[in-house]
């Protein structure tokens, strides 16, 4: 079984990011964070994120709000950033708390600067195969993650499940693509589909992003099928608090040809595309070019 370590190749893609940008000095790229509240996982992610950043040569900032901060306040910073030269990512940490207009919110980044790619304008983009848009980082990351281990799946047959606007519906349509690596025939799964095993059977691909632990079995796994895990689950094991993704790892890789590891997976690479996301959004200020 291979282990497809998202951890090494994020790596190497953070070296490239890093060697490519120390031509550019003095000048350095800037991502701006949005964090509302306390939410724990949010906070992590955030200190991970501004770590790569440093790593990298991007300058990092943290805006940090209140819980009770209200839209128009988040509006007002948004348009803030916009408008900011030093500025060339804005991301926006997810959740917001429930009172916030999310979509509202979303709406109001300037797209050149969506480097997490979830602006409307990106997303229609991403369905036309315009390269002058952001991918999503995560499902940016799996295929990157694929193509470096040569794990070809034109004309097979890839099942994913999980159907969020972060993961599960933009790569459906990317691994539908006729793109190097991908070309595939996509069956989309979510907590309403029947015959699920059958299903899950039938994949040369599967990609678990339901976020329930352990939720895919051996059973539900063809043989020789590569397995990505997209879930992060904080679970108590009656000592202390671990993480795990949503594959039963230890005996789904008896069956599997390649499989993601959770931690230092899909995680790392995620990480990876925000950056590399930012350096281009960065170079494309540089080189005056607007999108279309």
């Amino acid at each position: 079984m291979i282990l497809l370590d998202g951890k090494a190749v994020a790596q190497k893609i953070r070296n490239e990011i890093h060697l490519s940008l120390k031509s550019f000095l003095p000048k350095k790229p800037g991502l701006a964070f949005i964090l509302v509240g306390q939410h724990e996982p949010s906070l992590a992610y955030v200190k991970m994120k501004m770590k790569g950043c440093e790593e990298v040569g991007i300058i990092s900032k943290v805006h940090h709000l209140d819980e009770k901060t209200k839209t128009q306040s988040l509006l007002d910073l948004v348009e803030a950033l916009n408008e900011d030269p030093s500025v060339d990512g804005i991301l926006i940490q997810q959740p917001l708390p429930i009172h916030l207009d999310s979509h509202k919110v979303l709406l109001a980044i300037n797209p050149q600067k969506d480097v997490d790619g979830f602006h409307p304008l990106n997303l229609g983009k991403m369905l036309m195969q315009d390269s002058s848009g952001f991918l999503p980082c995560t499902p940016f990351g799996i295929l990157e993650l694929l193509a470096h281990y040569q794990l070809d799946f034109d004309g097979k047959q890839v099942v994913i499940l999980g159907r969020s606007l972060i993961v599960g519906r933009p790569l459906a349509n990317m691994l539908s693509q006729k793109r190097n690596f991908c070309n595939a025939t996509v069956t989309l799964c979510h907590s309403g589909t029947k015959n699920l095993k059958e299903i899950t059977k039938t994949a040369d691909l599967l990609i678990a992003a339901c976020g329930i632990a352990h939720f895919i079995k051996e059973e539900m796994v063809k043989e020789e099928a590569v397995v990505i895990d997209v879930g992060i689950n904080r679970i108590f094991n009656g000592e202390k608090l671990i993480i795990t993704g949503d594959v039963d790892f230890e005996n789904v890789k008896k069956k599997a040809k390649a499989l993601t590891p959770v931690p230092y997976g899909i995680g790392p690479m995620t990480i990876a595309m925000l950056l590399q996301n930012t350096q281009t959004s960065f170079l494309r200020k540089l080189s005056s070019s607007h999108f279309s």
